[in-house]
C-alpha cells in the first residue's frame, strides 16, 4: 500500500463536512478494498476530527493563504531567534497577535459557511493551534495537510507533538533540518594550530595544572547561545504578555464603559415602560367607563324608541277615532 495513495484518499475525506466523513469514509474503504484490501482497511482506520482540527482543515482547504502567511511569519520568527534579535521578536509577536486574531475570525467564517458553528472554547483551540504553526516546522507541515486530527499546542520551547494528530502523517513533507551549529576546536586541533604558529606551549608547573583543573569550564558556544536565545525568546514574550494585559485592560475598561451606558438605558427603559403602564391603566379606566356610559345611553336610547313607537300608535289611533 502507498502512503501517497492513502494521502490522496485522506485528503478527500478530510475535505468533507463533518457530518459526512463518517459515512464518506465508509463509501471510500469499501470501493479501495475493491482493489487494494490493505488500502480498504487503511482508510476505515482513518480517525474522524474534532470539530476545531476539522474547523482548521476547512481554513487549510479554502483560505490556504491565511496558514502560508503564518508559516511565513514562523520562519521569521525562528530567524530573529537564531540572531537574538529581541526587537525584531517583539515586533513579529504584536503582529503575530493580529494575524492570529484574524485567522480564527476567518476559520469560523469558513466553518459557518459550511454548516458548522465555532463556540469560543473551539476559537481557542483554533487559535492555539496556528500559534503552534508558528513555532515548529513540523507544526506547519500538519496544519496545511488540511488532514489534522486533533488541535496542536506549543509551549515555546520544545517541538510540538505531533503524535496522533495528523492522518498519514508518512505523506507529510520532511522539515527542514536545521543548520548545526558551529563545533568547537578540540585540544589536539587547538595544539595544532598553536604549532602552525610557531608559538610553543610552556608546560605548566604543578600548581598551575591544580588551578587550571579547580577553575570551571567556560560555557560552550552552543549552549550559550542556546541561553541567550533562550534569553531573547523569554524577553519577547514578557513583553507580548504585558502588551496582551494592556490589551485585557483596555478591553475591560470599554466593557465597564458599555455596561454602565446599558445599565442608564435599562433604567431609562423601565422609566417609559413604568409611564407606558400607567397610561394603559389609565386608558383601561376610561375604557370602562366609556363602555359603561354607552350601555347606559343604549339603553335609553331603546327605551325612548319604544316611547316614540307608542306615541305613533297613539297618534295612529287618535286619527282613525277622528275619521
Amino acid at each position: 500500500m502507498e502512503d501517497e495513495a492513502l494521502a490522496e484518499i485522506a485528503n478527500e475525506l478530510y475535505a468533507k463536512p463533518m457530518e459526512d466523513f463518517v459515512s464518506a469514509r465508509a463509501a471510500a474503504a469499501k470501493e479501495a478494498a475493491g482493489s487494494d484490501k490493505e488500502l480498504g482497511a487503511a482508510v476505515r482506520g482513518l480517525p474522524k476530527p474534532s470539530v476545531a482540527a476539522w474547523a482548521v482543515n476547512m481554513l487549510a482547504l479554502h483560505q490556504p493563504d491565511v496558514l502560508a502567511e503564518l508559516a511565513n511569519l514562523g520562519g521569521r520568527m525562528r530567524g530573529a531567534q537564531a540572531s537574538l534579535d529581541a526587537a525584531a521578536l517583539r515586533e513579529l509577536g504584536r503582529e503575530r497577535r493580529t494575524m492570529l486574531a484574524a485567522a480564527v475570525d476567518t476559520a469560523r467564517s469558513v466553518a459557518q459557511q459550511q454548516g458548522r458553528a465555532i463556540s469560543d472554547a473551539m476559537a481557542t483551540d483554533i487559535e492555539e493551534t496556528l500559534r503552534a504553526l508558528t513555532a515548529d516546522e513540523g507544526a506547519a507541515a500538519a496544519v496545511q495537510s488540511g488532514r489534522l486530527l486533533k488541535t496542536l499546542s506549543a509551549d515555546g520551547v520544545n517541538a510540538v507533538e505531533l503524535e496522533g494528530s495528523v492522518a498519514v502523517p508518512a505523506a507529510l513533507p520532511a522539515p527542514k533540518a536545521a543548520p548545526a551549529p558551529p563545533k568547537a576546536p578540540t585540544r589536539k586541533e587547538q595544539a595544532r594550530s598553536t604549532t602552525a604558529a610557531g608559538t610553543t606551549r610552556p608546560k605548566p608547573d604543578k600548581p598551575r595544572l591544580e588551578a587550571v583543573r579547580q577553575t570551571p569550564r567556560p560555557t560552550s558556544p552552543p549552549a550559550l547561545e542556546k541561553a541567550k536565545a533562550a534569553l531573547a525568546e523569554a524577553q519577547a514574550a514578557e513583553a507580548e504578555t504585558a502588551q496582551l494585559a494592556r490589551d485585557l485592560q483596555d478591553q475591560a475598561d470599554e466593557t465597564r464603559t458599555e455596561i454602565a451606558e446599558l445599565q442608564q438605558e435599562i433604567a431609562d427603559l423601565r422609566a417609559r415602560l413604568r409611564a407606558a403602564e400607567d397610561r394603559l391603566e389609565q386608558s383601561r379606566k376610561r375604557l370602562a367607563s366609556t363602555t359603561a356610559e354607552a350601555k347606559q345611553a343604549a339603553r335609553a336610547a331603546d327605551k325612548a324608541e319604544r316611547t316614540a313607537m307608542l306615541a305613533q300608535e297613539r297618534v295612529l289611533r287618535l286619527d282613525n277615532t277622528r275619521g
